[in-house]
């Protein structure tokens, strides 16, 4: 019976220690969804990629292209923000873009436009196929209007980012305007975990 109490008492001292308490994230937390596993695409280097490759980094993930004229370049530009925000964490975070439009984002288009927002950031690219498949996986919605017969179309799409810790598991989901600083916060807790 002694012993029991010990235990009972261990645990209850261990729930009240600093740091013990349940993560408290800014953003979105997913953790457990069912949804989100891999992909398997192209980077802008032509280089094979699937989620597998940054495993021991948080990673971030959002779909957009590259002649978007507003949502895609406000988020690449505030996850640029976040990468400086993170100072030397940065380097074991990594920023992904993936292309939902596959026709006109050719490889060489996103390796111009995805690094000059931070050098570290990847393009991802894959067939009209691979696409479909992957905002499937992620329950992404992406479709073409306006112009759709010719080439000056614009595409609407899902506009949130994913993120994975560093195991590869998804855990948050950040709403488009999300605060870079709230979103610094939510990558430092994954690191630190």
């Amino acid at each position: 019976m002694l012993r029991i109490l010990v235990v009972a008492a261990a645990i209850a001292v261990a729930a009240c220690t600093p740091g013990s308490a349940p993560v408290q994230f800014a953003n979105s937390d997913i953790t457990g969804a069912d949804y989100g596993r891999d992909f398997q695409l192209t980077d802008h280097t032509g280089a094979p990629r699937t989620l597998a490759d940054y495993r021991g980094k948080v990673v971030t993930l959002f779909f957009g292209y590259t002649q978007c004229p507003d949502v895609c370049p406000t988020n690449l530009a505030t996850m640029s923000e976040v990468m400086r925000l993170l100072g030397p964490d940065a380097e074991r975070t990594q920023v992904l873009f993936m292309t939902v439009d596959p026709e006109r984002d050719t490889i060489e288009l996103l390796r111009d436009y995805v690094p000059a927002f931070d050098p570290r950031f990847v393009g991802l690219f894959g067939t009209l196929e691979q696409t479909a498949a992957v905002a499937r996986e992620f329950k992404i919605m992406y479709r073409k209007s306006g112009d759709v017969d010719g080439p000056n179309y614009t595409v609407d799409h899902s506009a949130g980012t994913y993120v994975f810790d560093p195991a590869g598991r998804l855990r948050l989901y950040v709403r488009h305007g999300a605060a870079a600083a709230d979103i610094a916060g939510d990558i430092k807790q994954l690191l630190a975990q």
